[in-house]
């Protein structure tokens, strides 16, 4: 323990200057084993692990975890779908301040069941097995569970065991946390169930329920090594078109598809409203803040209507799913009240409600600017750069930072290249994760 106690002073607790910082991410940069590194990338994230069915992946974290000395427990409101938490340092906590990382167990892809149908043609992107595999070719990694969110889980667990390996003490706590559930999916219509359940099971169930005191926190996701602390959240609307169910024989057809009486028809011109208003919604609700730009996207997720074995009419209702972004300065009434006017205008008889609903959060730039200090100064020393403002797209999307935003704790994304990451890439996102925690675990700002 002789070496790290000589990086541990009165100038430190007073901030760490370049040079020192300089010192540090050398010595975490020599305990960084690519090999292990890589390892460890390619063995989570060949755990299939589908939003809904994250235990195999989690019980891997938990046992690595423990394995290597990081007293790890899990934390679940569903015993198959936990989070596992991982502590590190604490030797002196009224000198420092405690971080938390955290990172997403589950990944986008298809479900693998009947329902698939519904949403992916015969031969197309269901086929691609980098919905839940991982392979690393001439330096690249790719595959889903690299890039989201698993590749960035590895950095952040390989950060904290070279600081332990460097003897590197942290007077405060470092948290290391693997959540489920961050992509979903969410309770919708008949989907009930353990399996469907969504945001609340994951982060947010660990940050209430994990024994964790947080002074700050860090989404590990990729951002090509930007930074961003405001994020979008999303709301779920279902518009009902109503029409009527006209035995075929006597159907007149009408010049304009509003007029036609079944609602199966009626809502191709509502798709074309509905779209007009999208693009507009986005330019206007564009948020530009400290933390980063969030553009609120608009989607049509999903067409429910009529009943296929049934024939011989139409339908009177037919129900559009909307996805509405919403950024932190933003209301869910007041998205409600727009699609409700734009049915109003249209002439269509119909109704909207809210399914699901999640708000976008910041954080305050000032009380957060010691985590975006540290990040900045341990990406320069690491030769990424100050950590500067990532690409809106980060901004305009939900993470889990949003979490910890919401309880008023200063958090951020931040992480490694995004797409096909190179395993240069994964180490000075492990030494940036680390340096920073040491900065922000041995400070008093």
């Amino acid at each position: 323990m002789s070496e790290h106690r000589n990086f541990m002073s009165s100038e430190d607790e007073a901030g760490a200057d370049a040079g020192r910082i300089a010192e540090i991410e050398a010595l975490v940069r020599r305990h960084i084993d690519t090999e292990e590194l890589t390892s460890l990338i390619l063995e989570l994230c060949n755990i299939r692990s589908l939003a809904g069915y994250e235990k195999e992946a989690g019980d891997y974290v938990f046992a690595w975890m423990e394995r290597e000395g990081f007293a790890p427990s899990r934390v679940g409101m569903v015993e198959d779908r936990f989070s596992v938490v991982g502590r590190f340092g604490g030797e002196a906590p009224e000198a420092g301040r405690n971080l938390l990382f955290t990172s997403h167990l589950d990944t986008e892809a298809p479900q693998y069941n009947w329902r698939d149908q519904w949403k992916y043609r015969p031969g197309g992107t269901i086929d691609d097995p980098g919905w839940t595999t991982a392979s690393l070719v001439e330096g690249r990694f790719s595959g889903h569970p690299v890039e989201n969110d698993r590749g960035p889980m590895a950095c952040f667990l390989i950060a904290a065991k070279a600081l332990k390996l460097a003897g590197l003490p942290l007077a405060g706590h470092l948290y290391l946390t693997a959540c489920p559930a961050e992509i979903g999916p969410e309770h919708v219509e008949e989907f009930k169930g353990t399996q469907y359940l969504g945001k609340e099971i994951g982060a947010h169930y660990m940050m209430t329920h994990g024994g964790v005191a947080p002074d700050y926190a860090i989404a590990a996701e990729g951002t090509d090594f930007g930074i961003s602390w405001v994020s979008c959240g999303h709301a779920l609307f279902r518009i009902d078109v109503y029409g009527e169910d006209v035995f075929t024989p006597l159907l007149e057809h009408s010049n304009e598809l509003k007029n036609h009486p079944s609602a199966l028809v009626r809502v191709a011109p509502l798709i074309g409203d509905v779209q007009l208003w999208a693009a507009d919604y986005e330019i206007r609700q564009t948020y530009h803040s400290p933390g980063g730009t969030a553009v609120p996207k608009v989607q049509i997720s999903a067409i429910r209507g009529g009943d296929p074995h049934i024939f011989g009419g139409g339908s009177e209702v037919c129900s559009l799913y909307i996805e509405v972004n919403l950024t932190p300065a933003q209301s869910v009434a007041d998205v409600q009240r727009e699609l409700e006017a734009l049915l109003k205008r249209g002439g269509y008889d119909g109704a909207v409600q809210p399914i699901v609903y999640r708000q976008g959060f910041e954080a305050d730039a000032a009380r957060i600017d010691p985590l975006r200090a540290a990040l900045a100064a341990a990406g320069e020393a690491g030769g990424r750069g100050a950590a500067p403002i990532a690409h809106p797209v980060y901004s305009s999307m939900w993470r889990d930072h949003n979490v910890f935003n919401m309880y008023n704790i200063p958090s951020a994304t931040y992480g490694p290249t995004r797409f096909q990451p190179s395993l240069k890439d994964m180490v000075d996102a492990a030494v940036v994760y680390a340096v920073t925690a040491w900065q922000v675990c041995n400070s008093r700002g």
